[in-house]
């Protein structure tokens, strides 16, 4: 019989890389790009957050941002919107093919290790909360709307390169120190 640590380690499908988000001032507005430099503790280069390097447990948890594509239709369509701007919502990396909700491990001895790319490996480190910008970007609700759909953190793990179209996958489970 499977149990449910073996469960938790399976998935159907590799992800896409479908846009990348930098933010390159904390309150300024947020741009795409091609590419870009992920560098453990700081985040993507050119993000803000990559300004101050973060080397404590809870600062390394939300390294990067991670918000799923197919969400974005369902997010607009609770909005009243014709479409979602992936930037006004924020997040580093907007990924299709996969459920990046179930990329988080449900046992606190076990992570879960993607890889982006050919380089990077993150570990999905739990939900990403929305802040109330989000009432002015989606309009009235729309705080309330992304809860549960505002996409997860992920502290990084090895650093490099991501593009757009990079591959998006379960990589291994390893062992947390209890």
């Amino acid at each position: 019989m499977i149990g449910l640590r073996d469960l938790v380690v399976r998935f159907t499908s590799i992800g896409r890389v479908e846009a990348i988000v930098l933010r390159p001032s904390r309150r300024g507005p947020a741009v795409f790009a091609q590419q870009a430099l992920a560098e453990p503790g700081r985040g993507l280069t050119g993000d803000h957050r990559s300004q101050r390097l973060r080397t404590d447990e809870v600062g390394t948890q939300r390294e990067i941002t991670l918000i799923q594509h197919e969400h974005l239709p369902l997010i607009a369509a609770w909005c009243g919107l014709s479409h979602v701007d992936p930037r006004g919502l924020r997040r580093n990396l907007v990924v299709s093919g996969v459920n990046l909700i179930a990329g988080h491990a449900l046992f606190a001895d076990l992570a879960l290790v993607w890889r982006v790319g050919q380089e990077v490996r993150i570990e999905i480190t739990g939900a990403c909360a929305p802040c109330s910008r989000m009432e002015a970007e989606l309009g009235p609700g729309g705080y309330n709307t992304l809860r549960g759909h505002g996409g997860v953190t992920a502290r990084l793990i090895r650093g490099g390169p991501v593009r757009v179209g990079d591959a998006f996958e379960f990589d291994h489970a390893e062992s947390r120190p209890g």
